[in-house]
Parts: structure tokens; sequence; C-alpha cells
């Protein structure tokens, strides 16, 4: 517990609490198969030297991914996505974090496991900006 309160005051959590940090934690061991298939391509400075960080807490949320440096947060959205409830606290969700200043990138499952190399490009072509 000690680690986890020291976290707190690290500004790219951006307020997250013990609970959030814990549930990230959680989250990290049980990756889908389209956020380890992404995980794989971007980890480990792949792409322009920039540092991802999976399953990141975000104020009261969950990114799949975040690079600080880019001020970028990537989702990868499964079927539940696509009810028209789970929409709008997207959107929401959305909204608040770019009240924090960051820019969301969303993808679906299929376009990360069917074309990985266009979703590369898009993330690509947004950290071009913080070089």
């Amino acid at each position: 517990m000690v680690i986890l309160r020291n976290k707190l005051d690290n500004p790219i959590y951006f307020g997250a609490s013990v609970f959030i940090l814990q549930r990230a934690s959680d989250l990290r061991k049980n990756m889908t198969e389209a956020e380890k298939y992404l995980w794989e391509k971007i980890r480990s400075k792949q792409l322009g030297n920039f540092i991802f960080r999976r399953q990141h807490p975000i104020h009261c949320f969950i990114a799949d991914f975040y690079c600080h440096k880019a001020k970028l947060v990537i989702e990868i959205d499964g079927s539940v996505h696509l009810h028209e409830s789970q929409n709008e606290r997207d959107n929401e969700r959305n909204k608040i974090m770019h009240d924090f200043g960051l820019t969301v990138l969303r993808f679906t499952n299929n376009q990360v496991m069917r074309n990985i190399n266009q979703v590369l490009a898009v993330i690509s072509e947004h950290l071009e900006k913080y070089k």
C-alpha cells in the first residue's frame, strides 16, 4: 500500500485513487487479445522511441494505453462499446480526458486484429507532433 500511496502524488495519474491503481494492476494481468496484440507492437519504445503504459490510471478511469510525452490515450473497444449507453459513457470519458489536455484515439478489436498496420499508422501520425 505504501508504494501505491506514493504514486498518488505523481501527476501522470491525474488524481487516481488507490482503488483505481489496484484495479489497473489487475487489468494488466487480464488484457484482451486485441490489447495484447497492440501492446506487442507499441511496447519498449517501438514507435518513435515513445514510452507507452498499459492499463494506466487516469483520474477515475483506466486507459488501455497511455503515452505521457504525447498526452495520448489509446482505447481498444470491444462489442460492448456498440451499445448506446456505453457510447454515451465513452463520450463523457473522452470529454473529461480532453479537459486534462489528453487526446483519445479509439480503435475496435477488429481494427487491431485485422489491420494492425493501419492502427499503428494512425498512432504514429499523432506521435509525429511530439518528436
